[in-house]
């Protein structure tokens, strides 16, 4: 048989030789082999065999990046199959709903962690700003309840990006130690916890209003996250965003404002809180500042579903599709789970597994 001639080639194997391995002594094949696993699509190598001189191989960052997928896809079949009411559009559409205010967090959340940072005060600037919001309705009127709760959850954030980036404080303590604080002074406003509920019909539109059956919460997360989405993958901030969290100082050496593009991070991230905070005291009819519910878990669920979809927690690395992803997976096992009557603790150790998965995949490509 004759040896390919094509540079790009001739470090596969020869067209239909199959069950063979490449030659030792091919430092390309060598690599090839070791960087993953020959696929085959119409005429492309398929596991160790090369048709028609054209390659690709399923390397740890195409799991990474792409295996997020066929995880979905996974759990969404089995669930199809195993309860009939799981594949209606009602229960779709209820999936996205109930998760719209954790993805929106969690979208704008992706692009801190890409930075290379943590904000674990999410769940706080969430209660504070959701707090404000509901006062500013009740006392300036429903129409204030936009721009407080909005504005105030951008200027939390950016009281934790100042910490972090001009008193170089770690993201991790900082926004540990802002969060509480921001929690007790949701307290102080609610006067120890207390609901403030306004009266005005329009202050529940956007929680509780359908734009042709579809919840007005769902398409707000739906369009924030394609803008952030576009934003992270065609701007220059969305590279510089890239560069920063993959290497600060060769980012500072090359002349990128790194500590404006980490404050800018924690704002987004703010204001994204703050608008979550507006949809789910318009959802409920009130402001609460209570920690039990979704105020509580907001921080641990954000950051699941982005570690879920691929972002590397080292930072650089990250997309925000895959963060909503994520996100709705973690939702699809609260869904079907609830439908097929699964004990709730299995859902935790569902997700405790399925976030170690990724978590560890990310760290092997890292390595590499």
């Amino acid at each position: 048989m004759t040896a390919p001639t094509d540079p790009v080639a001739s470090d596969s194997l020869a067209p239909d030789s199959v069950g063979t391995v490449p030659e030792p002594g091919n430092p390309a094949a060598g690599d090839a082999t070791a960087a993953g696993v020959l696929v085959s699509v119409g005429g492309v190598a398929v596991g160790g065999v090369a048709v028609g001189g054209l390659r690709l191989r399923v390397t740890p960052q195409h799991v990474r990046d792409y295996g997020i997928i066929v995880f979905a896809a996974a759990l969404f079949i089995y669930f199809t199959v195993a309860s009939p009411t799981f594949l209606t559009g009602d229960n779709l559409l209820n999936i996205v709903y109930q998760n719209a205010t954790i993805g929106i967090a969690a979208c704008a959340v992706t692009f801190t962690i890409i930075a290379g940072n943590f904000d674990l005060s999410l769940g706080s600037i969430f209660a504070l700003s959701e707090v404000l919001g509901a006062w500013a309705a009740v006392h300036w009127g429903v129409a204030w309840c936009f721009p407080v709760t909005i504005g105030s959850g951008a200027i939390m954030g950016l009281i934790n990006g100042l910490l972090v980036t001009k008193l170089r404080v770690n993201a991790f303590l900082a926004t540990l130690a802002s969060g509480l604080s921001f929690g007790g002074i949701a307290v102080g406003v609610t006067h120890g916890g207390l609901l403030i509920t306004p009266m005005s019909s329009a202050f529940t539109f956007i929680g509780q209003h359908k734009a042709g059956g579809i919840w007005d919460s769902a398409i707000i997360f739906v369009v924030l996250a394609i803008v952030l989405q576009l934003v992270l993958a065609y701007t220059v901030f969305g590279r510089h965003l890239h560069g920063v969290g993959d290497n600060r100082n060769a980012a500072r050496l090359s002349g990128l404002k790194v500590d404006r593009i980490v404050i800018q991070t924690f704002v987004i991230t703010g204001a994204a809180c703050g608008l979550a905070g507006l949809i789910d005291s318009s959802m409920t009819g009130s402001g609460t500042s209570s920690q039990e519910g979704l105020a509580g878990q907001l921080a641990l669920l954000a950051i699941a579903g982005v570690a879920l979809g691929g972002t590397s927690i080292f930072g650089g690395v990250g997309s925000v599709w895959r963060t909503v992803l994520g996100v709705l997976m973690l939702g699809m096992i609260t869904n079907g789970f609830d439908l097929l009557s699964v004990a709730d603790y299995w859902q935790n150790i569902v997700r405790g597994i399925l976030i170690i998965i990724a978590v560890a995949i990310g760290f092997v490509v890292d390595r590499r």
